[in-house]
């Protein structure tokens, strides 16, 4: 174990020495161990969370369940699959990014979408968080509940936020799962295009390891927020989202690969530029659309393709994504 890992580690015990208190609803206690079982559990958990990394077949397999208001009729189940190569892009010891690269098409006509995005910070003292409407603000992780524990902000496909939540890695009858506390997020596009009656999630998630690779498992309740002023949110219906990454390279993995070395340098500078407006707005406000996600989604991704297709340079890229990001976060109602 590196430096950088022990000082973090001990940090800690005093947090780790606390007696047991009441917790939040639905959220567990405060762990309690000693320092060698902490130091094993926190390499457990680095270990777990790299296992995600790989070549996968992907099954989305979502299902609308319990209605929860009278009339409501639940949606039929969807099921579909694709290709992902999950990468480790960032790993500080306390810190593990892994990027999800989507590959399309047949193997002789690939088309790469950088897909989604999950962080994975040890003992964090906030998460940036869904708020409602087009914002996320940052929230402080209760201080009792850090030590041990590990959040998970996950961002969309251009790396504007999405929803974080924060959990503990255990093994539970023998199978290895994170769970988080309850966590907020808007729409995903396939609800947002057919302007439901709901306007956002509350959701617990779950990954697990599995012999052939892992699952992400979701259970959505989804909410609409009052429209008489009051802020107060209620249940429409429940939906169970079951995602299964099952180790694969059948196919053009070259293709994820080539894109991410061709766009690396550009996706690194936009990411570092949203982490920017959210030190210095306490947050990130920025206007969704139904099928993009930002409005300024659909433009960053063409960059990107331009700079992996040759028709603009990284460094022309960069600079014109860095200017989208910053009007779009800046613009009144935006």
């Amino acid at each position: 174990m590196n430096r950088l890992t022990k000082t973090i580690l001990a940090s800690g015990l005093a947090t780790l020495a606390l007696a047991a208190v009441p917790a939040p609803a639905l959220a567990d206690k405060p762990i309690v161990q000693s320092a060698d079982a902490a130091k094993a559990a926190f390499e457990e958990d680095r270990k777990a969370i790299l296992a995600m990394a790989g070549d996968f077949k992907v099954t989305f397999d979502m299902q609308e369940s319990t209605p929860w208001v009278e009339g409501y009729t639940p949606l039929e189940r969807k099921i579909s699959g694709g290709y992902e190569s999950v990468r480790v892009i960032e790993d500080t010891g306390t810190k593990i990014v892994l990027q999800h690269l989507l590959v399309t098409g047949d193997e002789a006509n690939p088309y790469v979408v950088k897909h989604w995005r999950q962080d994975w910070e040890y003992q964090p003292e906030k998460i940036l968080t869904f708020t409602g409407g087009d914002n996320w603000e940052w929230t402080a992780v209760p201080e009792k509940m850090r030590a041990g524990r590990w959040s998970q902000t996950v961002w969309q496909v251009d790396d504007s936020p999405r929803y974080a939540g924060w959990g503990e890695w255990e093994t539970t009858h023998g199978i290895r799962r994170w769970r988080s506390n309850w966590t907020a997020r808007p729409l995903a596009r396939r609800d947002a295009i057919r302007n439901p009656v709901y306007d956002h999630y509350m959701g617990i998630n779950r990954h697990q390891l599995t012999p052939t690779g892992w699952i992400h498992w979701q259970d959505n309740t989804k909410m609409t927020t009052s429209k008489d002023g009051s802020g107060e949110a209620r249940p429409v219906v429940q939906e169970y989202v079951l995602n299964t990454y099952d180790r694969f390279n059948g196919y053009n993995v070259a293709a994820a690969e080539t894109y991410w070395e061709k766009t690396k340098g550009y996706w690194d500078a936009v990411r570092g530029k949203w982490d920017e407006v959210a030190e210095a707005n306490g947050g990130i406000r920025i206007a969704q659309e139904a099928g993009a996600g930002t409005t300024i989604a659909n433009e960053l991704m063409i960059l990107a393709d331009k700079i992996k297709d040759g028709k603009e340079t990284p460094e022309a890229a960069r600079e014109k994504a860095l200017a989208l990001i910053e009007e779009g976060t800046s613009r009144k109602g935006g």
